[in-house]
């Protein structure tokens, strides 16, 4: 069958669908499944682009902790150096005291930018999974859609019924987001 044709055979439909007005709640059903999906698609499209943000935000946090524990790493490098060194003078003193008080500042440092990433790493997890309950949402109501189209062909009620409850399963979906910790 061309497309010509089908576009005909579906106008033929829609005419019939018209006509009967007992099939005029199945087109309803169909517009509020339509609006459905494009709404739960937005807040997935949201969802997932605060996931893209966070995973930026969580890699650049971890980069900054590997750097501050390369720099933690060697001044307690160089401050070993110093210990080392025999016949230590008053400036050498000095710059093995100013080593430790950066060990020290660093080290503070790294634990809580390691605090921070984690708390980031959280927050992703949680978004990630906000993002697909509403994929998840978005899928049923799209099926659902399409099986009732199914009733304006072949005019057996079944179909509206399932395309009916898959809707309900994919609006249950999509609120489950809100119960999420």
């Amino acid at each position: 069958m061309s497309a010509g044709e089908e576009l005909n055979e579906l106008k033929e439909r829609a005419e019939k669908a018209h006509e009967e007005k007992g099939l005029a709640p199945v087109s309803m059903t169909m517009a509020v499944a339509a609006v459905l999906v494009a709404t739960i698609s937005l807040l997935g499209h949201r969802a997932h682009t605060e996931e893209i943000l966070l995973q930026n935000k969580t890699t650049d946090e971890w980069a900054y902790y590997q750097a501050k524990n390369l720099r933690l790493n060697n001044l307690q490098a160089l401050d070993e150096v110093m210990g080392a060194l025999e016949g230590k003078n008053e400036k050498a003193e000095q710059v093995q005291k100013h080593f430790e008080a950066d060990i020290e500042k660093y080290g503070e440092e790294k634990n809580e930018i390691q605090k921070e990433a984690r708390g980031l790493e959280d927050e992703l997890r949680h978004e990630t999974r906000r993002a697909n309950r509403f994929d998840l949402s978005e899928v049923f109501l799209e099926i659902s859609l399409v099986v009732t189209s199914i009733t304006l062909l072949t005019g057996r009620k079944q179909y509206w019924m399932l395309g009916i409850a898959l809707a309900a399963a994919g609006i249950v979906v999509a609120f489950t987001v809100l119960l999420l910790r």
